[in-house]
């Protein structure tokens, strides 16, 4: 009889450590804080989209240009990307692994930083070159 472990039985021993403790906390605290903070900023998405409902181009450039709006709105763009890119890092080690998992979480994490970089920087331009 061989002296083999099985998958349940290296799961089951509380000895065995999966990935880097300290990353996955500050991962697990990195989503929590910012879906918290989406959420304290939803107030401010719904009012930007009811008051902005069926105006035209000088009137978005009007109030997001009031730095008391545009300023936590390019926050806003850039905190969900930084949620988003965990919310998908989640998926991602879900259904993939070895080289093809570091791929696509370059490719996420290259993705999600465009989207907070242009977006954001779209927002902080026009509140401060309108």
């Amino acid at each position: 009889m061989r002296d083999t472990v099985t998958t349940t039985e290296t799961i089951a021993d509380p000895k065995t450590h999966y990935g880097d403790a300290k990353a996955s906390t500050r991962h697990f605290i990195t989503q929590r804080l910012t879906g918290a903070i989406n959420i304290a900023f939803l107030l401010l998405l719904l009012f930007v989209v009811v008051r902005l409902a069926g105006q035209d181009r000088a009137d978005v450039v009007g109030l997001l240009g009031n730095w008391f709006v545009g300023i936590p709105f390019a926050g806003l763009i850039a905190i969900a990307a930084i949620h988003m890119r965990n919310g998908m890092r989640d998926t991602l080690e879900d259904y993939l692994a070895g080289s093809l998992y570091r791929l696509a979480m370059l490719l996420n994490t290259l993705f999600c930083l465009a989207v907070a970089l242009l977006g954001a920087g779209a927002v902080l331009k026009i509140v401060f070159w309108g």
